[in-house]
Parts: structure tokens; C-alpha cells; sequence
């Protein structure tokens, strides 16, 4: 599965991610990280890849038609230790998810 990781998300989660044999960008990498929320769902929605975000505004866009996916972060601040964690437990599903075509996968 493809993925962009969101600014408010670390790099940490797009490494594990990488890890467990996704392909993984985070917006930091591609300089994107002062781009308005319409460009980065652009790409996302190009590339072809989820938007792993904890932007609510990504949640109200994806919801009200067009294209593109988004795992939206319900967790509140934790350590990159703990967030890594609850993706390791939750991501069969989320992928279950999102392979029988959910566009919104909430992540608590």
C-alpha cells in the first residue's frame, strides 16, 4: 500500500511503515511541510497514496465525494514509541480496510 504521513506525524511512523513493506513518503521529505492542506491532498490523491494525517479538515474532505483515502490519527499526543505501537496492533485492519474501499479509517 502506498502512504503519505502528515506534518503533525513523525517521521519514525513512515519508517516503521516502510518497514512492514509499504511505500512510504512523508511530507517533510518532499519539502511539502508548509504546504496548504489542498496541495498535500493533491499529491496524495496523484500518487495515489492514503494520507496517514491528524488533520480533521483531511477527514471533512475525503467524506464529501472525489477521490483519495485517508487514515485519520484519533490518538491523542503520545510518544512516537506508543503511536508506532498502536499501528502495529491496528494495521490489518486499517489494510483490510481500506482494500474493501473505506476512504476514512480512524485510528483510536
Amino acid at each position: 500500500m502506498k502512504f503519505l504521513i502528515d506534518n503533525q506525524l513523525p517521521v519514525a511512523l513512515a519508517r516503521f511503515l516502510t518497514s512492514q513493506g509499504h511505500d512510504v513518503e512523508h511530507v517533510l521529505d518532499l519539502r511539502m511541510d508548509e504546504d496548504d492542506d489542498s496541495a498535500i491532498w493533491s499529491y496524495a490523491v496523484v500518487q495515489g497514496r492514503t494520507l496517514v494525517t491528524k488533520d480533521e479538515d483531511f477527514f471533512h474532505v475525503a467524506t464529501h465525494g472525489g477521490t483519495g483515502s485517508v487514515i485519520w490519527v484519533r490518538l491523542g499526543n503520545c510518544r512516537n514509541q506508543a503511536l508506532i505501537a498502536a499501528f502495529e496492533r491496528a494495521l490489518p485492519q486499517v489494510l483490510a480496510a481500506l482494500q474493501q474501499g473505506s476512504r476514512v479509517v480512524e485510528l483510536r
